[in-house]
């Protein structure tokens, strides 16, 4: 846009701006012409002048829910288009970037290039590659919005709204993968001509008129924002305790510090009595408490913070909050006086000063030696949802790499640390630390062959080292061994968890979900433990292709692991042919490479069986066991509270759950054209009283090369195999579809579905119940199951993520 000479700017402004606006206006009239597939846009009013120029639009009531809702539901990790995270001002001043975060080819590690930790003003982020979607030239109204990149992009949409039936045109690319488009200011109007469709937002239906005029005057001011909120009056005792404690100088207390640090560096923390949605991040800053914080950028957590003294700090976390890498963990005084309890209380000395040296740094069995191992599983016990939960949300938001060698849903249990087990003692870790080293420290290792020579040879040893001691452990009856499993002292629902894989997404909620699966995983501490360190901690989203292949292989050795101690509950004769059941297809080939001690499977530890199917036996022998803790899992699922739950007594909602628990039975191809995750509303009589389930399609990989394959490459066989799962909440970041039904045709809903049997009835089936990206009603939808699930879950929700959303 050519800019008028200067001193016509400074005479004649509000002629310019008007000009501006009726220029606007005239374009946007001439370019939204209807073509042959694409609805047309109701031509916009020109907004008043004062709405633009001299009314301010205020940012966190007006516009922030604008790009909550309709930006950031796209625009919000790391996989967000272009790097373009719009949950914060300082993440839509920063700006976009051409460069990839998910590259699973690179050779060599990429910068790191974290939101508030990498880099903190925009020249740092211009200097890393990133260029401006805001104006940054001179600040009129004018410039505001012709330096724009945002602005033309949402002008863009405007003026060629998408269709408003049917699928979207095959023009539009939606793949994770799709290679980027990110235009610059510079190339926009190219951009423009060869993609007139891709304005934002990309894909989904348009803004409303209201909606983007708010949006353009609030650009047309310059984008104003108040600066971060400071902590809240309730918040700030809290802070000064908390960092007192963590910041002690004793090396005992400067052990666990850093403990707690790598466990909990990723977490959103909420203080108790605070406001639901204040959150803060555990960081290491420069500066001591009561200074401003400078943090130290490292890429993990147990990289050395430099020569200089450190402390532990809380920082406040400004960004909108997205469900994809939410993961809240809660302080109050009394998880201080537990960890007192757990780390301080114990009669243990800490002699060495703390070590940053690389090869100790990532091996928490060296580093924490001293503390107790029970201490330390204990810790993980008492919130294992958030710690599992971890390596699916983890500092990443993809988590294909552990997720690519896991079921699509199984149930994970834990040993219970008030039993003799050897794997939880302190001694038995102690003395097999080398043992238990994983890849983590190697990021920008170029050593293909170590996975196999140095990291398979430790799990060989580790898993000789424990057959030694179960060949001598003796036979239990079943009664007592199923009494090995923690039931959470009876009331914590963290004592057992179920694990949905969503492809390359996933989920955890709390209980035995669903039916029974395939597998169960039982952990003990050493597993535990390097779970977190592989996928969390040691995990490095911009490492090279040698650090993600051997984190995504040294996951299967931690998968079998924890498999194999389900299968020790088994009678010995059926654990090999249940076994083989497990690995065939894509798990075949790292069975036969990664074969470990196999004596074991031929030891009986369990006896006390009655029928032909042991598996389901244990199975129901565990849900007696775990009983206590059913009733506050299915609360946390449903409300986010361990008291907040009430059984359907209303008839129109028992009918509700019925249709629902019909479609929970159905299997195999009937399925195939479903999603991995949808979202349905039934929609009752009054409207506050609509209510939410998720339908989650578990897919069987038996037979398949990769458990990233498609549609395409799964076999008959394992489609027949399929289930579904469905749940009385909202369960995923990622919808893949939604549905809203009334009702009135709930029966018929549940009828319906179960007829499908192809693709085609599948699409008819989304013609009557289905919302496409082209609804009209999409926004409507979209908007209600986010309020549904901030509603249900003040602390724990964040905004769902519409990349995955399927153009069916």
């Amino acid at each position: 846009m050519t800019k008028p000479p200067p001193f016509l700017r400074r005479k004649k402004r509000t002629a310019t701006l008007l000009a501006l606006l009726l220029l606007s206006l005239l374009l946007f009239h001439n370019l939204s012409g209807p073509s042959l597939t694409m609805g047309t846009a109701t031509p916009l009013a020109s907004p008043p002048l004062p709405d633009l120029a001299d009314t301010p639009v205020d940012f966190e009531t007006r516009v922030r829910p604008i790009l909550e809702k309709r930006c950031v539901v796209c625009h919000g990790c790391y996989d967000a288009p272009c790097q373009l995270k719009l949950s914060s001002i300082e993440g839509l001043r920063r700006g976009a970037s051409k460069a990839r975060v998910y590259d699973a080819t690179r050779l060599r590690p990429a910068p790191p290039s974290r939101l508030f930790v990498d880099a903190q003003t925009t020249e740092e982020w211009r200097r890393r590659g990133f260029f401006p979607v805001l104006n940054e030239g001179p600040a009129t109204a004018e410039d505001n919005l012709g330096n724009s990149l945002l602005y033309r992009l949402l002008q863009l949409k405007q003026q060629h709204p998408q269709p408003r039936t049917g699928r979207l045109p095959d023009s539009f690319t939606l793949g994770l993968d799709r290679e980027q488009s990110c235009p610059t200011l510079e190339t926009v109007d190219d951009f423009a001509r060869r993609h007139p469709m891709w304005g934002m937002p990309y894909a989904m239906p348009n803004l409303t008129d209201q909606e983007y005029r708010t949006l353009v005057a609030w650009l047309a001011q310059g984008a104003p924002a108040p600066p971060p909120a400071a902590p809240s009056a309730a918040a700030r005792p809290q802070i000064r305790s908390w960092e007192t404690f963590l910041n002690q100088p004793s090396r005992k207390q400067r052990l666990v510090s850093r403990y707690l640090y790598e466990h909990l560096f990723h977490a959103h923390i909420h203080f108790a009595g605070t406001p639901a949605r204040e959150f803060y991040r555990l960081v290491r800053s420069t500066t001591p408490p009561g200074e401003p914080i400078v943090e130290i950028a490292t890429a993990r957590p147990f990289d050395d913070p430099g020569q200089a003294a450190f402390y532990y700090r809380l920082r406040r976390y400004p960004p909108s909050i997205v469900a994809k890498n939410h993961a809240v963990y809660e302080l109050s005084g009394q998880r201080m006086a537990r960890y007192r309890q757990l780390f301080l209380a114990p009669d243990y000395r800490v002699e060495r000063p703390l070590s940053y040296e690389p090869q100790l740094t990532s091996n928490p069995f060296k580093i924490f030696a001293e503390i107790p191992a029970e201490s330390r599983y204990r810790f993980l016990l008492d919130d294992a949802h958030f710690f599992i939960e971890g390596f699916v949300k983890g500092p990443v938001c993809r988590g294909q790499i552990a997720l690519s060698v896991i079921e699509d849903q199984f149930w994970v249990l834990f040993f219970d640390p008030d039993r003799p087990l050897l794997t939880n003692s302190t001694r038995f870790v102690g003395t097999l630390a080398d043992e238990l080293e994983t890849p983590a420290g190697k990021v920008g290792d170029l050593d293909l062959l170590g996975i196999w020579t140095d990291y398979w040879q430790r799990q060989r040893r580790y898993m000789a080292s424990k057959q030694a001691w179960f060949e001598n452990l003796g036979t239990h009856d079943l009664d007592h061994a199923v009494g090995y499993i923690w039931d959470g002292e009876g009331q914590n629902p963290n004592a057992a968890l179920t694990v949905f894989r969503h492809f390359d997404s996933g989920s955890v909620a709390y209980g035995l979900v669903g039916s029974e699966p395939e597998t169960a995983w039982i952990i003990d501490y050493p597993l535990f433990e390097r779970i977190h360190y592989l996928l969390v901690g040691g995990y490095d989203v911009y490492g090279n292709l040698v650090h993600q292949l051997n984190t995504r292989i040294y996951m299967d050795f931690l998968r079998m692991e924890g498999e194999d101690n389900f299968l020790a509950f088994l009678p010995a004769e059926r654990r090999k042919a249940i076994r083989d059941s497990w690995y065939v297809g894509q798990r075949s080939g790292i069975e036969k490479l990664f074969s470990g001690p196999q004596d074991w499977l031929r030891v009986d530890a369990v006896r006390g069986y009655r029928s032909d199917d042991p598996q389901h036996e244990l199975y129901q022998r565990l849900r007696q066991r775990l009983a206590g803790i059913e009733q506050p899992a299915r609360a946390m699922n449903r409300c986010g509270g361990t008291g907040c739950l009430t059984q359907a007594t209303d008839s129109e909602e028992a009918q509700a759950d019925r249709a629902m628990a019909a479609i929970a039975r159905l299997r195999g191809a009937k399925l195939h054209a479903f999603p991995d995750i949808a979202f349905v509303r039934v929609r009752m009589e009054k409207a506050k009283e609509d209510l939410a389930y998720t339908l989650i399609r578990n897919k069987a990989y038996q037979n398949v090369t990769s458990f990233l394959a498609d549609e395409s490459e799964r076999n008959r066989a394992d489609i027949e195999r399929d289930t579904m799962s469905v749940v009385k909440w909202l369960e995923s970041s990622y919808p893949n579809f939604f549905f809203s039904v009334a009702l009135s045709e709930i029966d018929d809903f549940t009828r319906r579905c179960a007829a499908i049997r192809n693709r085609q009835d599948y699409q008819r089936f989304v013609d009557r119940y289905g919302v496409r990206r082209t609804d009209p009603a999409f926004w409507e939808l979209a908007d209600w199951f986010q309020e549904r699930y901030a509603r249900t879950h003040p602390r724990r929700s964040g905004l769902f993520d519409l990349n995955r959303y399927q153009n069916l």
